[in-house]
């Protein structure tokens, strides 16, 4: 499977594009060029809105996912298409308050799913989570 006109990068399970490793803005960019349909919209708002929340926010693209970090403190959040919902997870997530509502095998992950047509009713929450994620001490691996 391909983007639209069967031109740009494969969509894996659930429409997550397979987008090359990659630092920085632009590999963030052509991931979220690449969302298939409303999950677009998300990728766009949460990206923006993480941009505005944590000044100099670091960016790249790890296993086909766009990763948010600070420079000290790690990645704080990644984001993954789903079938029906974009994933947003954070990985020291345990600590938040309130705390997401996706919980794993990771015993600090947390994640919150945005389904079609629910990012405006999570967007205060959102930020909330993305200010705290970014000054708590998060995933090494930049």
């Amino acid at each position: 499977m391909s983007g639209a006109g069967g031109e740009g990068p494969r969509l894996l399970a659930g429409g997550n594009p397979q987008i090359p490793k990659g630092d920085g803005n632009a590999p963030v960019q052509a991931y979220i060029a690449a969302m298939p349909g409303w999950k677009q919209d998300i990728g766009r708002r949460f990206d923006a809105l993480v941009e505005r929340t944590v000044p100099g926010v670091k960016k790249a693209v790890r296993w086909n996912s766009p990763f948010y970090g600070v420079e000290g403190l790690g990645w704080f959040c990644s984001v993954h298409c789903l079938t029906r919902a974009v994933k947003v997870t954070f990985f020291a997530g345990a600590g938040l308050e309130p705390e997401p509502p996706g919980k794993g095998k990771d015993p600090d992950a947390r994640w919150v799913d945005i389904p079609e047509g629910g990012f405006d009713a999570l967007e205060a929450q959102l930020e909330a989570w993305v200010r705290q994620a970014a000054a708590r001490r998060g995933w090494a691996g930049f």
